[in-house]
Formats: C-alpha cells, structure tokens, sequence
C-alpha cells in the first residue's frame, strides 16, 4: 500500500534521486528539461506517494508554462519505483494531481508522453502545440480541465514568465 503526500523542501533529493533511478541522469538532456530549467514547480500539485515502510515510491510534478500568452500546466516528471509499477501508484498520483489542478482552476494540461498510456486519463495528442526540438510531435497530448480550453491555443511552448 502507499500513501499520497504533497511533496516538501526535504523529499527533494529522495524524489530526484527516484527520477534519477527511472529515467536515468541523462533525462536533463531531454528538451521537456529546458522549459523547467531555472524554474520552481507548482507547490501545490507536486505529489510524492510512501509505501507503508515510509519510503519514498512515486513523484509527480507540475510546471507553469504558457503558449500564446495563455496560461498551461507542464505535466512531468511522473514516476513510479520499478518494484511498485502496475499497482496504480502512477494512475493514483495523475488523477488526484488533476483534481487538484482543476479545484485549483487551472484549465488545461500539456506533457509529453505515451499516448496509448495516458488517453485513459484525457488526455490526446495534440496539434499546433510546438515543442523544443527532438520532441516528436506524436508524444505531445494535452487534456482540457475545463471544456474548450484548448480551443484556439496554438504555438511554442514557454516558460510561464
């Protein structure tokens, strides 16, 4: 069993270090990378889950970033300790991340990922979204928190400055 926390100050290091132990150290050579970079996350939607031995299993982090002026949340880095994938940690810390997000009233989300994985949470490919090269446009998805946020909401995505 595990157990959902926001993330604090001193569940820093654990949580890079499980970035680290899943997606390797190289993962700040991604472009996803460059949009965080010098930036803090949103507080309030960073989740980390414990197991019952009070070790750190899950993260989930959230990045204000904006296309065209308007505002979005960066979805990423989800991860998931190897020894507790398939037991829906990483399904448990999207979906009460969204509720927060949208209690919260932001209104859209964007991330690069597997399509096939998260289209059982919302989200879909996304068109006209334009990413820091080599990201390939088919791992862009999105997910309206409000309806019709999307509409319209073309271009490069930013830092939210």
């Amino acid at each position: 069993m595990f157990e959902l926390y926001n993330e604090k100050k001193e569940d820093y290091w654990d949580v890079e270090a499980l970035f680290d132990l899943c997606f390797t150290p190289s993962r700040f050579a991604l472009s996803s990378y460059r949009l965080r970079e010098g930036y803090s996350p949103i507080k309030d939607l960073c989740l980390i889950a414990k197991s019952d031995e009070d070790l750190l299993v899950g993260a989930i982090r959230y990045w204000p970033a904006e296309i065209d002026k308007k505002r979005i949340l960066f979805l990423g880095p989800i991860a998931v300790h190897p020894t507790y994938q398939g037991e829906g940690l990483g399904a448990a810390l999207i979906k009460n991340s969204i509720k927060r997000a949208r209690e919260l009233n932001w209104k859209r989300v964007l991330m690069v990922g597997d399509q096939i994985y998260y289209r059982r949470f919302g989200f879909r490919k996304m068109d006209g979204i334009i990413f820091p090269p080599p990201t390939n446009p088919d791992r862009i998805l999105g997910m309206e928190l409000e309806d019709f946020s999307w509409q319209g909401v073309l271009g490069e995505v930013c830092p939210f400055r």
